[in-house]
Order: structure tokens, then C-alpha cells, then sequence
């Protein structure tokens, strides 16, 4: 379980300390998201903390329920990079932005970002160490993973109220059989990311 120890070795409480985590990279449709999650400085109330995991660990209804017990104890700041700027970008760059947005969301400007993976945004309103697994080692970056897989799984079940038939609110847009049926029966809708491979073959558009 995620705990504490990188939080602390960063310097919390006594200064800021945000985890940072994305939701959203390999997807064929719909933005990416990202997260930054300040943990209140006299601790999570021990009731929410058990229940904070790496969220590809919880279950759709566990996440749901963390959500909201996250949302009113800690600072919470959320960050999206469009399926437009995905395509112009590239996904890890428009990750880094969706990253940089949502520390710029925050209350207030943390001194140091945990940020899930192994590489930095160029440019960082803060000091910035990358965590490998940190989802699964440090507990505001496993809030922070919590809040960016809901906020994104919530985006895409409005989309799909709005193009049915490509099953988002099941799969977030993930390249599943049923999405790529659906995607050669219905063709390409505006938020599918051009860029990526099974798209630009569905428009014959050689990269």
C-alpha cells in the first residue's frame, strides 16, 4: 500500500508537497487528465487512507467512493490536454501540459511535485522528482490517480451519451474489440486521436 515516506523525504509538512498522476495515455478517444493532490498537513483521516490505492488496484465503485473523501480533505488541482493538442503534440507532451495545468490548479503552489513515471515535464512551476510506480508507493500520488481516472472516466461517459455506439462509458475509449468495430461500422468521431495508429488507418492516413 502507498504511504507516506516520499512525502516526508520531500520535505511535507512542512512545505508543500503535491502527487501528480495522469489518466488517459493509451486511449484512442477523448483527452488525457491529470491530477495534482496536496494531503492535508495533520494527515488523512485514517478511514480515508485504507481506502487510497494505486487506482488501476480499485475497483470503478471503490474509486468512486474515495473520490469524493478526497475531494473534501485535501487540495485538489485538475488539469486536461484536448484530443487536439494530443495530435499535435504527441501524447506524452500534452500529458506533461495536462501535468502543468493541474499543479497551476492548485490552491496554492506546492514546493515540490511527485509525478508518476520516470520522466519530467521540461518546464515545472516547482520542483519536480519523478516516481517510478509511484502510484502504488506514494499515497498523494495514488489520491492524485483516483482523481484523474474518475474525472476522465466521468468525461467519457458524457461523450458517449453524446456518440453512442462506441461503448465509452465502458472502455474510456480504450482500443477494446467493441471499440473497433465500432469504430469500422461508424467511422472516426471529432474525439478520436487522429495520431494514434488505429485511427489514422480508419481515414487512410499514412504516418
Amino acid at each position: 500500500m502507498p504511504d507516506l515516506s516520499l512525502e516526508t523525504e520531500a520535505g511535507a509538512p512542512a512545505i508543500l508537497v503535491a502527487g501528480v498522476d495522469e489518466a488517459g495515455r493509451g486511449p484512442l478517444a477523448g483527452p488525457v487528465v491529470s491530477a495534482a493532490v496536496v494531503l492535508p498537513a495533520n494527515g488523512l483521516p485514517p478511514d480515508i487512507a485504507g481506502s487510497i490505492d494505486d487506482s488501476k488496484a480499485l475497483t470503478a465503485r471503490r474509486r468512486e467512493t474515495a473520490m469524493p473523501a478526497i475531494l473534501g480533505c485535501c487540495a485538489v488541482g485538475i488539469g486536461t490536454a484536448s484530443v487536439a493538442e494530443i495530435d499535435r503534440l504527441n501524447v506524452l507532451q500534452a500529458t506533461f501540459l495536462s501535468m502543468r495545468r493541474a499543479l497551476d490548479a492548485l490552491p496554492d503552489l506546492p514546493a515540490v511535485a511527485l509525478i508518476d513515471g520516470n520522466r519530467l515535464p521540461k518546464t515545472l512551476p516547482c520542483t519536480g522528482r519523478a516516481i517510478v510506480r509511484g502510484d502504488s508507493r506514494s499515497l498523494s500520488i495514488a489520491a492524485a490517480s483516483i482523481v484523474a481516472k474518475v474525472t476522465r472516466d466521468r468525461i467519457m461517459a458524457k461523450l458517449s451519451k453524446r456518440h453512442p455506439g462506441y461503448g465509452w462509458d465502458r472502455n474510456a475509449g480504450y482500443g477494446t474489440a467493441e471499440h473497433m468495430m465500432a469504430l469500422q461500422e461508424l467511422g472516426v468521431s471529432p474525439h478520436h486521436r487522429r495520431s494514434f495508429a488505429p485511427v489514422s488507418q480508419q481515414l487512410g492516413i499514412s504516418r
